[in-house]
């Protein structure tokens, strides 16, 4: 039985080890603090640390690339975990989780054929670790497949966009305060689609050595997303309030992460939209319904 080693116990790296265990496989879930699902094995490591990294992951035929590095550390803390998960990764598939980032502002729909053009720190990173990863696939090292999505919907928390914060003010009728303009189309992915996505091109030697883009559906603007939100919450649609760079800037004094949405606001203040055609194609999958994404989203955020 192939054993399959997800790095990272966040929202994606649970619902994959959810998924595989349903599916029957023999799963580890390694995080710092050792967090599983049911049915996994939980390990604890660091993946800063190749030894530990090495040991928790021995034996594995796959290992997934879900972690997920303070958002305001990327490029010191990205590099040395990327570089060790390749040498872990050695003679296995590589499958990573990412995103959109390393694009760069795009003028039309984002394609996974369109060059790697980011001109943020942020971007930047992403960009170079799939091109280690290539560069150590085409060397044989590793089957490296990468699977991008956009914008998470469908969990709780505050990173997400439409989490705890929206929609816990949504419930009791305060205003909501979201980032850039409110009527640009945007693409929106569900972490339950990121997920079977990325069990699925595990599973597939057609996708090693390229990057592919999660189900996701049609773009909504933000403030269609609330209205769909307030309208299963059976609520009336809040005042909607926008923050741009000075209000970042500020308070990342005190909020290193918010300091750094600054540099990727250009997603929420022109047209974000992704196209997932390609995988959809090459696999037989389909986003999850749009109805069945919102449902989800304020079920998970009581």
């Amino acid at each position: 039985m192939a054993i399959h080693s997800i790095v990272g116990a966040g929202q994606v790296g649970s619902r994959l080890a959810d998924l595989l265990v349903a599916d029957r496989h023999q799963v580890r879930q390694i995080s710092r603090r050792g967090q599983h699902v049911p049915g996994a094995a939980g390990i604890s490591a660091d993946a800063s640390d190749l030894a530990a990294l090495t040991a928790a992951t021995a034996g594995s035929d796959v290992i997934y690339n879900c972690v997920n590095p303070a958002y305001h550390r990327w490029p010191q803390d990205w590099p040395p975990i990327a570089e060790n998960l390749l040498q872990v990764a050695r003679d296995k598939v590589l499958v990573t989780l990412s995103n959109l980032y390393g694009y760069g502002p795009v003028a039309g729909t984002i394609t996974p054929d369109l060059p790697l053009a980011a001109t943020t720190r942020k971007g930047q990173v992403r960009a170079q670790m799939w091109d280690r990863a290539l560069q150590a696939h085409a060397a044989g090292d590793v089957c490296a497949v990468e699977v991008r999505g956009s914008d998470f919907i469908g969990e709780t928390g505050q990173q997400v966009t439409f989490g705890s914060r929206v929609v816990g003010n949504l419930r009791v009728g305060k205003s909501v305060t979201l980032l850039g303009r409110l009527d640009m189309p945007h693409t929106w992915t569900y972490t339950g689609d990121v997920a079977t996505t990325l069990a699925v091109v595990a599973a597939d030697d057609r996708a090693y050595g390229h990057a592919w883009h999660v189900p996701s559906n049609a773009p909504r603007t933000q403030a269609q997303v609330v209205a769909d939100l307030a309208d299963v919450l059976e609520v009336r649609v809040p005042k909607v309030r926008t923050v741009g760079p000075v209000i970042l800037r500020t308070m990342g004094l005190v909020n290193p992460a918010m300091g750094e949405l600054v540099e990727m606001l250009y997603e929420f203040e022109q047209p974000f939209v992704m196209d997932s055609t390609p995988t959809q194609s090459a696999f037989g999958l389909k986003p999850t319904p749009w109805e069945t994404v919102i449902e989800q989203t304020v079920r998970v955020n009581p």
